[in-house]
């Protein structure tokens, strides 16, 4: 029996996701990317400064550097990268099916129409700090695994798992038969995150975030189970997604 059209385009999709290449700049990033033994690593550029930096890290992956003039750095990366002279590249992370990762889990998050890497960087920072066991996307319309992003995370990426799914609110749906919480975070929301907090110890939590702006997407607002607010004491009471998420991991660890 010949697979509907759709499947084949979702197979050929992934594996040609499965084959992409990421370059992966700046010390830091490149430094936790070589001592990841899960990240498969391709091609090592560096300076003698940056090769003195990172000799360990260099010796533990097994590659060969190409030394490169600072001057004449030939990596291929966006123009005013600050790679600090090392750039790596890698094929990207793969973590595993999320039923996986959310079942060991206690926190979770989530970000709908989040495009910017460097939000998502710093979400992944802050969400290794604080415990989540992932951050989970929308395979559309999200922030790809990127040179930027994982130099804002840095080194996040290599340790925290980035989730991109097809559906987002099947994720959802699929969490909360797991048990999970799911709280969206929306500034309109009459009850403050505290309070949506109570009661939910002995529960695996989402905290469920939009983009600047536009917002979670009606079925992902539809799908959550609370909606909650961070409180503020001024009338100017918004904040940039990666510190509101910042601002709701602290609180939900605190539980």
């Amino acid at each position: 029996m010949q697979k509907p059209k759709w499947v084949i385009q979702k197979e050929r999709a992934e594996r040609a996701e499965s084959r992409a290449t990421v370059w992966l700049f700046g010390l830091h990033a490149v430094r936790d990317a070589l001592l990841n033994p899960r990240r498969e690593k391709l091609r090592l550029i560096v300076t003698k400064n940056a090769l003195d930096k990172l000799g360990e890290a260099v010796a533990a992956s097994g590659l060969d550097p190409e030394l490169a003039d600072p001057r004449k750095f030939p990596a291929p990366l966006d123009e005013g990268s600050v790679h600090q002279g090392a750039a790596l590249e890698v094929r990207q992370l793969n973590w595993g099916p999320l039923d996986e990762i959310a079942v060991n889990a206690q926190l979770l998050v989530l970000l709908d129409r989040v495009t910017d890497p460097h939000n998502v960087g710093a979400v992944l920072r802050s969400a290794e700090v604080f415990g989540a066991g992932a951050v989970i996307a929308p395979l559309r319309h999200s922030a790809p695994e990127t040179g930027a992003l994982a130099k804002t995370a840095s080194g996040a990426l290599e340790r925290q798992p980035y989730l991109r799914v097809g559906n987002l609110a099947e994720a959802m749906t699929r969490l909360q038969r797991m048990g999970y919480v799911l709280i969206g975070l929306d500034g309109t929301a009459e009850t403050e995150l505290g309070a949506a907090l109570d009661g939910l110890s002995d529960r695996p939590v989402g905290l469920v975030l939009g983009a600047e702006g536009p917002g979670m997407r009606e079925k992902t607002l539809a799908t959550c189970d609370r909606l909650a607010r961070i409180g503020a004491a001024g009338g100017f009471g918004s904040l940039n997604v990666s510190n509101a998420a910042a601002v709701a991991l602290y609180a939900a660890a605190r539980r």
